[in-house]
């Protein structure tokens, strides 16, 4: 099979498509012929060597945690799927043609290949921060950053929880998160006033790394209050950083539920071939997404 990996910590140009022994499901797993597979900022992140703790990465590495496919192999003590059953979840290795995942659901009725590669660790990302920053119903989240993909899911999720959201995102994106449920305001300068103008923030997440952890804990009033993704510093401001996966199949079940009643819905803003997966990292790492950047195998 095809698969991108690289030897080496680095920028976008370490990544290679090389010719690989195709991985077999273990037991409790399955392995799919990969037809999409998301791209997350955590995948860039772990390309450069960041430690976030996590695992350590071995290189050789492969790529890519979430993926979209066609069951091809089974598992001992799986019964839930069988062979050609097209499921969405979560593994490793993921850009490439064949991967094995170690969660999955059933793809709801009516979704792409592609469209379904963009949701598992965005849904469980999503779920995990609205559960750890402690925001309850009737109160109002601030999300720095939230037309990604993870935002996206975050938006949706909080209003299906009763939680009001003011989302920061370009002026291009202004609608898009008006659209989601939010009460949307431009990043830039200003911002912090702009934000305070809309009313009273219960917690805030972060999500895009922009420098803006300070001015998150004067809005929310306490430290404990902000969480981010995407900020290694935030320790040093008492702010905890979440990079550590929780319940991957409970979020896909939260997802196909959602997904199957019309409620959650992540748009594919770009889909990218194997060999242009350095294209994908650069774009996924400039940030201003609108959506999901998915692999199309």
């Amino acid at each position: 099979m095809r698969k991108v990996i690289f030897t080496e910590f680095g920028g976008p140009e370490v990544l290679r498509l090389v010719d690989a022994e195709a991985p077999h499901a273990g037991p409790g797993q399955v392995r799919i012929a990969v037809r999409a597979a998301g791209v997350n900022p955590v995948d860039w992140r772990v390309r450069e060597g960041q430690v976030l703790g996590a695992h350590p990465t071995v290189l050789p590495s492969g790529v890519g945690l979430d993926a979209a496919g066609v069951v091809d192999e089974i598992g001992e003590g799986v019964a839930d799927v069988e062979i050609g059953d097209s499921v969405f979840g979560a593994g490793s290795d993921t850009y490439a043609e064949f991967a094995v995942l170690t969660a999955w659901a059933v793809t709801p009725e009516g979704l792409t290949f592609a469209e379904a590669a963009g949701y598992p660790s965005v849904v469980e990302t999503a779920l995990r921060l609205i559960r750890e920053v402690g925001v309850r119903p009737g109160e109002t989240l601030l999300v720095s950053g939230a037309s990604g993909g993870v935002g996206s899911a975050v938006l949706q999720i909080a209003r299906e929880h009763g939680i009001a959201v003011i989302g920061t995102a370009s002026a291009a994106n202004q609608d898009y998160l008006r659209g989601l449920g939010a009460v949307a305001t431009t990043y830039g300068e200003g911002w912090v006033e702009r934000v305070r103008r809309l009313g009273r923030v219960d917690a805030a997440l972060d999500l895009a790394g922009a420098g803006v952890l300070a001015e998150l804990v004067e809005l929310t009033r306490d430290p404990g209050k902000v969480l981010t993704i995407a900020d290694l510093s935030a320790p040093r401001l008492g702010i905890r950083f979440s990079g550590v996966a929780g319940s991957v199949p409970d979020a896909l079940a939260e997802a196909v539920d959602l997904i199957s009643q019309g409620r959650l819905h992540i748009p594919v803003e770009k889909s990218y071939s194997l060999a242009d997966a350095a294209a994908a990292h650069v774009d996924s790492h400039a940030g201003h997404t609108r959506g999901r950047r998915v692999i199309v195998v």
